[in-house]
């Protein structure tokens, strides 16, 4: 693996179609944002929990946090990738969210092993739906610049940065891996697929 990648979990915010804060929910036996980063803890030589200033005092234990800027709040995950960058310029990141309850640290390091390093960028991507799974991904140190300015612009969609940008595009081989839970309905299903998938 290419040394000096650095992790980022994105926690977000409350949904308001979960009604929870997905960082919390607890799949794998512990709030997703700590497995998510344990994860990325496989590939990257240094890993942060993402998250707003009210996320933040909620972290404890080993787990290091990149909480946003003052001036990035409220724009949405791009304020995470703005927030990394302005600490560590010199990074590439690869950062996950705590939407995918299914994702594997096996997924995660074939995606990196395909990323062309000439990219400003490279995700995840949904050939169904014909979008980028932004918070799924890899953004290199050039993609700075050009997220800056996007900001300055204010506009604030990683999509539309991707598109713009011709992001690299990775079909997962195995689609349901990848699968966003964004309702309580779904995120109980999820609970008891996971719980099956452990115990049988």
């Amino acid at each position: 693996m290419k040394k000096e990648l650095y992790g980022l979990v994105i926690c977000g915010g409350k949904s308001t179609r979960m009604g929870t804060d997905k960082s919390l929910i607890d799949y794998h036996g512990k709030p997703q944002c700590y497995y998510v980063y344990e994860m990325l803890e496989w590939i990257c030589d240094k890993v942060f929990i993402s998250c707003n200033s009210s996320q933040a005092t909620g972290i404890t234990g080993p787990y290091a946090t990149l909480t946003d800027l003052p001036q990035y709040e409220n724009i949405g995950p791009m304020a995470a990738l703005l927030t990394a960058f302005n600490y560590y310029p010199h990074h590439d990141f690869l950062i996950a969210g705590c939407d995918y309850p299914y994702i594997t640290t096996k997924d995660l390091k074939e995606f990196y092993r395909s990323v062309d390093q000439e990219k400003i960028a490279s995700t995840f991507y949904n050939h169904q739906s014909a979008v980028y799974e932004p918070l799924l991904g890899w953004y290199s140190q050039k993609s700075k610049n050009e997220i800056l300015h996007m900001y300055d612009n204010n506009e604030f969609s990683l999509q539309h940065f991707l598109k713009e940008n011709g992001a690299g595009k990775y079909e997962a081989p195995r689609p349901k891996n990848v699968v966003s839970v964004d309702t309580p309905e779904d995120c109980q299903l999820a609970k008891e697929s996971i719980i099956r998938k452990i115990h049988f």
